[in-house]
C-alpha cells in the first residue's frame, strides 16, 4: 500500500491557502514612502496645533486610506484616500469628511493636502 503524503496547508483569513493570501497581499494598494511622509507632515502640524489626536492606516485591495481622528475611538474626521484605478479619470487622491462626502479630489497629493492649510487657520479661530 503506497503511503500518502500529508502536506501541511497553512490557512490565513478563513479558507484561503497561504499562496492565495500572499497574492492578495501583493495586490494591495499602499502609500509610497514619499506620499506617507507628506501626509504625516500635515498630520504633525495639525497635532501640534491641537486639532487632531490619532490616525489609522488601512491598505485594502483597491484603496489605501489614511484616517484622521480628532479623538481616539471616534469616527474619522477626514480620510485621505489613494485609489490608483481612478488616476486617469478624476485623479487617484481624494479627501472625504466624516459623513463620507468628498471635499477635495485630485491627481496631485501636494495640491490635495493644501486643503488642510486653510483648515488649520479656521479651526484655530
Amino acid at each position: 500500500m503506497p503511503m500518502e503524503s500529508n502536506a501541511l496547508i497553512y490557512l490565513h483569513s478563513g479558507s484561503d491557502t497561504s499562496a492565495q493570501s500572499h497574492s492578495k497581499t501583493v495586490n494591495r494598494v499602499y502609500f509610497l514612502r514619499q506620499e506617507l511622509g507628506k501626509i504625516l507632515n500635515v498630520y504633525g502640524r495639525m497635532v501640534s496645533a491641537g486639532i487632531w489626536k490619532d490616525y489609522a492606516i488601512d491598505q485594502l485591495k483597491d484603496v489605501a486610506i489614511f484616517s484622521i481622528h480628532r479623538r481616539t475611538g471616534e469616527v474619522p474626521r477626514y480620510s485621505i484616500i489613494k485609489e490608483p484605478a481612478l488616476a486617469a479619470k478624476q485623479g487617484q487622491w481624494r479627501i472625504t469628511s466624516m459623513n463620507g462626502q468628498i471635499v477635495k479630489r485630485g491627481k496631485n497629493l501636494d495640491h490635495l493636502l493644501r486643503y488642510f492649510d486653510n483648515k488649520i487657520l479656521k479651526d484655530l479661530k
